[in-house]
């Protein structure tokens, strides 16, 4: 869940306006997850409509305005500011065509009605973003962010630790289980962990749960990533999907190639 706040605190970076913060967005899940717990408890099931958003594009590079993308082979770039579709369709020829369709979009667009300016973001790696997976009428996300190490100390205090055992500290979150952690050629180690994401917070959404990930690399940079089953209440493109879009070897595979690397 911690990570899901750093991602899109990394989102709101230089939007200056505090209501776009990752902590304005997660702060009210703790009262609408109340509310639920509430209403089951007294068999009354609140149901949240699904509302279609349209991100307006701006024509900048960085435009994070959806582009829907069902199959797309690779494009001859792969630069951090490759456009949208080119991100979406790129990450589409990387997976099976049964993930469904894949569009990018903008978390802080679509929950806090951010304008592209304010969600646009820097990307250090070619595939950096926030994307839909559509499938079977459900609405999944996966979230892919590479923090270099220079992004991680300023963070944490130090570089990413390839040597940490991240499954002893996700042990300790009850809403963390099935963690795996898988020590890799070249030094790195890949944890993953499934997150319930039944946690506090005060926001319009509620997430469901999710497959979360952390590529550790030997240079003291990290990738973090979420699949997603998706949210329900402001912003929600549609119904949670039955399971996160991406498996755990579909991430692995993913963070693993050279695709996700920038080059050089």
């Amino acid at each position: 869940m911690n990570d899901v706040r750093e991602l899109l605190d990394r989102a709101a970076e230089g939007a200056g306006q505090p209501a776009f913060s990752a902590a304005a967005v997660y702060a009210k899940a703790a009262r609408i997850r109340r509310r639920r717990r509430a209403a089951a408890s007294a068999a009354v099931l609140a149901v949240v409509a699904a509302g279609a958003f349209t991100l307006p594009r701006t024509g900048g590079d960085e435009d994070p305005a959806p582009a829907s993308v069902a199959s797309a082979g690779p494009s001859a770039s792969a630069s951090p500011s490759a456009s949208a579709a080119d991100r979406a369709g790129r990450l589409a020829a990387l997976l099976p065509p049964d993930v469904g369709e894949i569009e990018e979009v903008s978390l802080l667009a679509l929950i806090k009605g951010a304008t592209p300016e304010q969600a646009r973001t820097a990307r250090l790696g070619p595939l950096d973003g926030q994307y839909a997976f559509r499938r079977d009428g459900g609405v999944g996300y996966l979230v892919l962010t590479l923090e270099d190490r220079d992004a991680v100390e300023r963070k944490t205090g130090r570089p990413a630790d390839p040597d940490e055992d991240l499954c002893v500290r996700v042990g300790q979150e009850p809403s963390r289980t099935d963690c795996e952690r898988e020590a890799l050629p070249g030094g790195r180690a890949l944890t993953t962990w499934r997150d319930t994401m039944d946690v506090g917070g005060d926001d319009s959404v509620g997430w469901g749960p999710e497959l979360a990930g952390r590529l550790v690399q030997p240079d003291g940079s990290q990738f973090l990533v979420r699949s997603s089953t998706g949210f329900e209440g402001t912003g929600a493109q549609g119904p949670l999907l039955p399971e996160p879009p991406l498996s755990r070897a579909q991430l692995k595979e993913l963070l693993t190639g050279p695709e996700v690397q920038p080059k050089g």
